[in-house]
């Protein structure tokens, strides 16, 4: 009687194939970084620095 035993083939082992993972995680690093970097939204540009006039108005009277 014969005997047939099956062996999973894997693929072979290249010195990239370490490499893959790091590289796609920097190459998503870099995506994100540079599109955080280089955004041109700059929402504290838009926040209100200190008292408007109507603030200074209401002080002027108590004085």
């Amino acid at each position: 009687m014969a005997t047939i035993s099956s062996a999973s083939l894997h693929a072979p082992a290249h010195a990239s194939a370490g490499l893959a993972k790091p590289l796609a995680e920097l190459r998503a690093f870099l995506r994100q970084f540079i599109a955080k970097a280089f955004n041109p939204y700059r929402p504290e540009l838009h926040y209100m620095r200190g008292p408007g006039p109507a603030w200074r108005a209401k002080q002027a009277c108590r004085d």
